[in-house]
């Protein structure tokens, strides 16, 4: 059980004490979850999120697909199957009617 100081000059620096454990606490708290999504991302690194084999990187329509060379997945980062499939992103005035109207398939340029 801490001890309570006896005049404002103790309890100040044992305040001041505190608030440097307790960063110190959280920047290693900070290191280690780094630290462990570092480990994970490189563990997980072009596996395949089926079977856990290899990601072959393939070319569709331009963009790069990744394929499992074990079980045959094809797997797309983000953006990708928009990409692929010849959408573009709206202007701002298209965000904002999408946004205000929520019509999202007035703006499909595959309907023009």
């Amino acid at each position: 059980m801490p001890v309570k100081p006896s005049s404002p000059e103790e309890e100040y620096f044992t305040k001041e004490n505190l608030r440097k454990v307790k960063r110190l606490r959280e920047q290693a708290a900070r290191e280690v979850k780094e630290g462990e999504t570092e480990r994970l991302k490189e563990l997980h690194w072009m596996r395949c999120p089926k079977c856990g084999m290899a990601l072959a990187e393939l070319e569709f329509r331009g963009v790069k697909v990744d394929s499992c060379v074990a079980c045959g997945g094809m797997f797309l980062d983000k953006g990708e199957a928009e990409k692929a499939m010849g959408f573009k992103e709206p202007g701002w005035l298209g965000r904002a009617v999408m946004n205000f109207f929520g019509a999202e398939d007035d703006l499909d340029p595959k309907k023009d």
